[in-house]
């Protein structure tokens, strides 16, 4: 049935030509930075945001997605005879799903919600396959059961290169984002729960992509050879670069999706990031 709207919010860093092939309407979270509004991907660009961290040293907050962002959209293609699938952020992380929620509750039609307990691409690859699936015709039923297990499936890690912004955020304590700091600790870190949880640390970030190897291998499985293996980052272009080498010469996959990690989630980690998602394999 292509009578199936697929909506997501700006957590989920999913590459533009994505969003244009399948139509995906994106509704935004709003960042604020030196005290201005922004909304996330619309007002300002992943590479201004990271350039502003970089060069005025600003700790960035961000604001969930509002009641009436989700009753305008919800009611457009409700109005347009659509079923409305939306794929959310986690839960557990912002209000953002529970706007949406109180929206569908006050709309009249088919909308559909669903917790991807997610960020970023985590949350994209599940919104992909959805708008995907819809566009060949797969109805609602179909797609939630293929996300559920699609979401079970999904591996992800990811590093950050400095410890301030998940301290001034309240992620880490400011003692241990000091002593991480002068020793140069790495966190490498994953989603649990809904929530950013720590997987391990290492000392200097040369280390850093040889343990998330590691740790992909021991979750994942040594033979990755069929799938699209995804890469991460906010501006560290380099250490891309490196991840993606290592990628190739470990997994050889049959190809390699790259997503920015966009300004709602660097608000949170700061510049500097690094990710892989990929599918268990074992």
């Amino acid at each position: 049935m292509k009578d199936i709207k697929i909506i997501c919010d700006s957590l989920s860093d999913i590459p533009n030509e994505l969003i244009e092939k399948y139509d995906i309407e994106v509704v935004p979270l709003t960042v604020i930075l030196n005290e201005k509004e922004y909304k996330d991907g619309v007002d300002i660009s992943n590479d201004e945001f990271y350039k502003t961290l970089r060069e005025e040293n600003v700790y960035p907050k961000t604001s969930q997605a509002t009641y009436a962002q989700f009753k305008e959209v919800f009611e457009k293609y409700v109005n347009q005879g659509k079923r409305v699938l939306y794929i959310a952020g986690s839960s557990v992380a912002t209000g953002t799903y529970q706007s949406a929620v109180m929206a569908k509750n006050d709309t009249d039609g088919e909308i559909y919600t669903y917790d991807s307990q997610a960020f970023s691409y985590v949350i994209g690859i599940l919104v992909v396959e959805a708008a995907r699936m819809a566009s060949e015709g797969y109805d609602i039923d179909e797609i939630m059961k293929a996300i559920e297990e699609l979401r079970d499936k999904t591996y992800v890690l990811f590093s950050v290169d400095t410890l301030e912004y998940l301290q001034k955020g309240g992620r880490i304590s400011s003692t241990k984002a000091a002593i991480g700091s002068i020793l140069n600790i790495k966190p490498i870190l994953d989603i649990k729960n809904g929530l950013v949880a720590p997987v391990c640390q290492v000392r200097g970030k040369k280390n850093v992509i040889s343990k998330m190897i590691e740790l992909v291998k021991d979750n994942c499985g040594e033979n990755l050879q069929d799938q699209t293996i995804c890469i991460g980052y906010s501006d560290d272009f380099k250490e891309r670069e490196r991840l993606t080498e290592a990628v190739k010469a470990e997994f050889n996959p049959k190809d390699i999706l790259y997503f920015q990690i966009g300004s709602c989630v660097g608000s949170h980690a700061g510049p500097g990031l690094t990710g892989i998602v990929c599918i268990k394999n074992k």
